[in-house]
């Protein structure tokens, strides 16, 4: 009976075999072809299109459509956006849905709150409960053929851009532009959904736990301001005001300039300017509801 509990055991880890073997290759490729300015290149460079791709793409544009644009380039940042390895493009808009919609509450996938940090940083993208792609959530998109067919072939695409990389730049470019670059963006990718609802600060009185942190926001191109975000979604925009720095929205309007996209929303002032009141004032408001309000038995309803 033990032997045969230990080979079920091993079956449920061999689909993460590639998760933990990405990570492998990282760091063993790395090692073996050294460090360089060509290195550092290949790495910052397929970093940053990854992450404006995710950000851009996946989040902003087909999660939230807080920017409209053409059917060409929604296809082009779905095909960046996949070379980061995060499954499919539906799969993860859909997801990205449900986790607005029940924010920390028990159907959220990913709430630190409900199952702990790590499962939701990564544990919940290695569990087989959530590999489906839910196209009830993303009718919107999923009538786009070409999009249907790449959530079908992430492992694909995946594949494909590594072996694009070598053939572009070779050892280096496989290894520190494919390998390190994708573990970087999937982590700091994950940290949205795990550290920035547990660290940092709440502007807004949401009611999940999401906060605005400055690191994550440099590290991810906009998105650490999550509490802005979780506040008001449909924003371009996370960062609110002009000390908060947003390199996707910036990127997004001087494409917006160059008529690529449009309707990049921005932030109604009232929104911006819905600020927690401090909490003595909140105090004393609510005392003064409770001396002038009616009692609930009172209420003739």
């Amino acid at each position: 009976m033990l032997a045969v509990a230990d080979r079920s055991d091993w079956k449920r880890w061999i689909p993460h075999v590639p998760f933990w073997g990405v990570h492998v290759a990282a760091v063993i490729g790395a090692i073996a072809v050294g460090w360089s300015w060509a290195a550092f290149a290949w790495l910052l460079g397929t970093y940053l299109v990854r992450m404006f791709a995710i950000t851009a793409g996946y989040h902003r544009y087909f999660a939230h459509r807080t920017f409209k644009t053409s059917r060409v380039f929604q296809f082009v940042l779905a095909l960046l956006a996949m070379s980061s390895a995060q499954q499919g493009v539906l799969w993860w808009a859909a997801h990205h849905r449900n986790h607005h919609k029940y924010s920390d509450e028990p159907q959220d996938t990913h709430s630190p709150r409900q199952r702990g940090f790590w499962y939701s940083h990564f544990g919940w993208v290695l569990d087989r409960q959530h590999h489906v792609t839910h196209i009830d959530r993303i009718k919107d998109f999923a009538k786009y053929p070409e999009l249907r067919w790449l959530d079908r072939h992430d492992l694909f695409i995946a594949f494909a851009w590594g072996a694009l990389l070598f053939f572009i730049g070779g050892w280096t470019a496989l290894f520190w532009g494919h390998f390190v670059s994708l573990v970087a963006a999937w982590h700091i990718t994950f940290c949205i959904n795990s550290l920035a609802h547990v660290w940092g600060s709440r502007r807004y009185g949401t009611e999940d736990d999401s906060r605005n942190n400055p690191v994550l926001a440099v590290l991810t191109l906009g998105e650490g301001w999550h509490n802005n975000h979780h506040h008001y979604q449909r924003s371009a925009r996370q960062g609110f005001f002009w000390w908060e720095i947003d390199v996707t929205y910036y990127v997004l309007k001087v494409l917006e300039k160059l008529h690529i996209v449009s309707d990049v929303e921005g932030v109604p002032q009232h929104i911006r300017d819905d600020e927690q009141k401090p909490a003595r004032m909140r105090l004393e408001n609510a005392a003064i509801v409770a001396l002038v309000a009616p009692s609930r038995s009172a209420d003739p309803r």
